[in-house]
């Protein structure tokens, strides 16, 4: 197993794999052919920024079966999914804003992020592990008010990608079996999320397969795997981080 970071330090961005509090700096491509240096600089001293640079963050809704059980939604017989804006993207240790234009509810949602690894398209369910580079905590921030104010039309893309609003990172985790994997979402020190990878409708081979079936995805691509039991709003003041233990800790203030 390997935690990939980018990072910021004395002007310079880099990569590397995080060991032990220090970081390996890498050469190359993340993605391919990542070369290891002799060089190491301390986590404390860097700048964290988003572990990828994605072209696109597809979401997913209605993947779990305990929440669409509590909201008596059917289960889907294909993925339900929209777009975050590239805008909305943010590193762990950033704020999170919130937005000029809109004063209702803004709620946490925590979330098992896949990360692709090389191009795929119309891939099968058996090939599918081949383009998932690893997996990363995903915090899909929404302004829940939005999403349906207007009856005629649906606003997922406004309601979920005002900038700041689409946060992933500390780190993307390598060589770990993500069903065993369980997401905890903790607001002002209170855990509020606890709930299994193992209880996706869609897992994400699975995901990576149908979606890929749709559109190419791209090495960085990022898929949020939807949400489960336990999302709540946040109050401007707040600090929330998303753990999945075997991957780390997505932290980020609400202001």
């Amino acid at each position: 197993m390997a935690h990939w970071i980018r990072f910021e330090h004395q002007g310079r961005t880099g990569f590397g794999v995080l060991e032990n509090g220090s970081i390996r700096i890498h050469s190359g491509d993340m993605f391919g052919g990542a070369q290891p240096s002799a060089e190491r600089v301390d986590l404390d001293s860097v700048r964290v920024l988003t572990p990828t640079q994605p072209t696109k963050m597809v979401a997913l809704w209605n993947n779990f079966h305990a929440l669409a059980a509590k909201l008596g939604n059917p289960e889907p017989p294909e993925p339900l999914y929209f777009l975050k804006g590239n805008n909305s993207f943010l590193a762990h240790g950033e704020v999170i804003r919130v937005p000029a234009s809109y004063s209702g509810k803004v709620v946490y949602e925590g979330e098992l992020g896949i990360v692709i690894g090389r191009r795929c398209k119309a891939v099968s369910e058996a090939d599918a592990p081949g383009c998932i580079f690893g997996y990363t905590c995903i915090n899909d921030v929404t302004a829940a008010e939005i999403l349906n104010r207007d009856a005629t039309f649906a606003q997922w893309s406004r309601a979920k990608s005002f900038d700041t609003f689409g946060v992933f990172g500390p780190v993307i985790a390598t060589g770990l079996d993500p069903a065993g994997l369980v997401i905890r979402t903790v607001l002002n020190g209170q855990e509020r999320q606890n709930y299994p990878v193992a209880d996706m409708i869609f897992a994400p081979t699975r995901l990576v397969s149908l979606i890929s079936q749709d559109m190419t995805l791209q090495p960085g691509d990022v898929i949020a795997c939807g949400t489960s039991l336990g999302v709540g709003s946040m109050k401007p003041g707040s600090s929330v981080s998303i753990v999945i233990e075997g991957i780390g800790e997505l932290s980020n203030r609400y202001e």
